[in-house]
C-alpha cells in the first residue's frame, strides 16, 4: 500500500463567530494547540507508512500547535505559503517586514508549507492586475521562486494548480504551464500536488466525478514524472470512499468539515473524514 497524503488547510477558522468568522471550538490563543491536542492520539492509530498528516495553519496559530505535537507522532504542521526570498549567512539577515520566510517557518518547526492555492493565486493576480498586468505566467513564476525558497529551506511543499471556468475549456493547457513553469528548475522529491477544480468550488456548483478527477490526477502525475496527486477540491465525508477508489490520487485536501448550520472546522468531524478515506 502507497503512502496516503492528508492535508488540512485551515485557512481564518480561528476567528470567532462574532466577528464573523467560525470558530466554535476554542479561544482564539488556545485554538492551534486545542486541534492539535484533539487530533493527535487518533491519528497516531494510522502507521506512518500508511498515512501522512499535515494541518496548514495561520502564522498566528504555528507555536501552539507545534508546542502540542508528540515527538513520536505522524502529525505535522506547516504554514500557508512562504515568502519568496530569505536569510542567508553572509547576507540579508531579517529585512522581511511583513514577511513568511522559510528559515522563519523552518526555524519554529514546521515541516512543510502550501502553495498556490487558488486563494493566494487570486490575491497575486489582483495585485499584478492593479499594476497593468495580464501575464498569468507572472504568477506562476512568482510561485515558482517561492517554492526554490521553501525546498531551499528544508520545507516539504504542497503545490496547488486548478482551472477556472473560463478556463476550463483548455485545461491542459492552464495546467500544464502552472507546473511547468511553477516547478522550473524544482527539486521534485519533496513536492506534492494538489488538484483545485476551481470551477467547481463554491455553494450550488457541482463538483467533478469520478473521471474527471481520474483524467486530471492521471495528467499530472504524467506531466510531473509520478509526484503525489492530492484532491484539493475538498476531502469531505461525502466523498471520500470516491476519492478512495481512484488508484491515480495519493490523498485529499480537507477545509471545514461542516457546510450547513453551524458550519465550520471541527476536529471529531475531520477525524471522522480521515476514517472514511482510509477505510479504518
Amino acid at each position: 500500500m502507497s503512502v496516503k497524503y492528508i492535508y488540512l488547510n485551515l485557512k481564518r477558522f480561528d476567528i470567532p463567530t462574532e466577528y464573523g468568522g467560525v470558530n466554535r471550538i476554542a479561544p482564539p490563543r488556545e485554538w492551534g494547540s486545542h486541534i492539535v491536542k484533539n487530533t493527535k492520539e487518533i491519528l497516531k492509530r494510522y502507521d506512518k507508512q500508511e498515512a501522512e498528516f499535515v494541518m496548514f495553519m495561520p502564522e498566528t496559530h504555528l507555536l501552539g500547535a507545534i508546542g502540542a505535537l508528540d515527538e513520536d507522532g505522524n502529525l505535522a504542521i506547516g504554514s500557508q505559503s512562504i515568502y519568496r526570498e530569505d536569510t542567508a549567512v553572509g547576507g540579508n539577515f531579517g529585512a522581511f517586514t511583513t514577511q513568511r520566510t522559510g528559515n522563519a517557518m523552518k526555524a519554529i518547526g514546521c515541516a512543510g508549507t502550501i502553495i498556490g492555492h487558488c486563494e493566494e493565486r487570486k490575491d497575486k493576480a489582483g495585485i499584478l492586475s492593479e499594476a497593468g498586468i495580464t501575464d498569468t505566467d507572472a504568477i506562476n513564476r512568482i510561485l515558482n521562486r517561492e517554492i526554490k525558497a521553501a525546498v531551499a529551506a528544508g520545507l516539504k511543499v504542497l503545490y496547488c494548480i486548478g482551472e477556472s471556468a473560463e478556463e476550463q475549456e483548455n485545461w491542459q493547457e492552464v495546467l500544464r504551464k502552472q507546473l511547468a513553469v511553477g516547478l522550473d528548475g524544482v527539486d521534485l522529491s519533496g513536492i506534492t500536488i494538489a488538484y483545485e477544480p476551481v470551477w467547481a468550488i463554491g455553494p450550488g456548483k457541482t463538483p467533478p466525478d469520478k473521471e474527471y478527477i481520474k483524467k486530471i490526477a492521471g495528467f499530472v502525475k504524467e506531466e510531473t514524472k509520478g509526484c503525489p496527486v492530492v484532491y484539493g477540491g475538498g476531502l469531505k465525508t461525502d466523498n471520500a470512499r470516491m476519492l478512495a477508489s481512484i488508484p491515480e490520487i495519493d490523498g485529499g485536501l480537507i477545509a471545514l468539515t461542516r457546510f450547513q448550520g453551524e458550519i465550520g472546522f471541527y476536529p471529531d468531524e475531520y477525524l471522522e473524514i480521515i476514517k472514511t478515506y482510509l477505510g479504518k
